[in-house]
């Protein structure tokens, strides 16, 4: 098992807003970074507050943490979530996983520059 990488107790962070589901649902996702630039939690908010939809969203986006800072690479949780037919993800916490993999692949281009 892979040691926890221990965010920050001072971190940047991002917060922006995430069309998913069949409704047009708005969800606020919040992203905390390491001092490196490379992203260590998720936050996702917006479903009708106590439903399910917000409990899963919430529950995801801590998991989704919890493997960021564990180390499981992106792509890794990019290739285990549910897929539609034409590519894009089933669930708001797989459109999260898949803004984050465009943002560390961002960061790659911009260390490796």
């Amino acid at each position: 098992m892979t040691e926890r990488k221990v965010m920050p107790q001072r971190r940047v962070s991002e917060t922006f807003e995430l069309v998913h589901g069949g409704q047009n649902t708005m969800f606020q996702v919040t992203l905390g970074f390491y001092v490196d630039n490379t992203i260590g939690e998720v936050f996702v908010s917006g479903a009708k507050a106590g439903s399910d939809v917000d409990a899963l969203t919430r529950d995801g986006a801590v998991l989704v943490s919890l493997g960021l800072q564990h180390g499981v690479p992106v792509d890794v949780m990019q290739k285990a979530i549910t897929r539609e037919p034409d590519g894009r993800p089933s669930t708001i916490v797989g459109a999260v996983v898949d803004v984050i993999a465009r943002n560390a692949r961002q960061h790659l281009t911009e260390v490796l520059e």
